[in-house]
C-alpha cells in the first residue's frame, strides 16, 4: 500500500506540474508586463525549470518503490517531502490561500508521508 501511495503522489505531482506549465503560458505570462523583454524570457524560463523539476521529482516518487536500497528511497521521500512541501506554503503565501495550487501540493506532500 505505501508504495502505491508513492506513486499516486508522483502521479499527481507530474500533473501538477504541468497543470503549472500550461496556466503559466496561457495565463500568467501573455498578461504580464515585464520589462526589459530580456528579464521576460529570463522569469519565464525559471518558471518552466519549476514546471520540469516538479515532472522529474513526481517520476522519482513514482520511481521509489522499485530502489533496491531502502536508503534511496528514505531519501528520495523526504527530500520530496521537502521541496513540494516548500512549494506549497510559497503558493499559498504567495497567493495569500487563493489558488488551487498549494492544496494540490499538499496532497502531494501529504501521499508522500503516507507512503514513506
Amino acid at each position: 500500500m505505501r508504495d502505491v501511495l508513492l506513486q499516486c503522489a508522483g502521479s499527481l505531482a507530474i500533473l501538477v506540474a504541468l497543470i503549472h506549465g500550461y496556466l503559466g503560458e496561457a495565463k500568467v505570462f501573455p498578461r504580464a508586463t515585464i520589462e526589459p523583454p530580456r528579464l521576460r524570457t529570463l522569469i519565464r524560463l525559471v518558471w518552466q525549470a519549476s514546471t520540469v523539476a516538479w515532472i522529474g521529482c513526481g517520476m522519482l516518487l513514482i520511481a521509489a518503490p522499485w530502489m533496491e536500497s531502502a536508503s534511496a528511497r528514505r531519501w528520495i521521500v523526504l527530500t520530496m517531502i521537502g521541496v513540494f512541501g516548500l512549494s506549497a506554503c510559497a503558493n499559498a503565501w504567495a497567493t495569500r490561500g487563493r489558488h488551487f495550487g498549494w492544496m494540490m501540493l499538499t496532497v502531494v506532500v501529504a501521499l508522500a508521508v503516507a507512503g514513506y
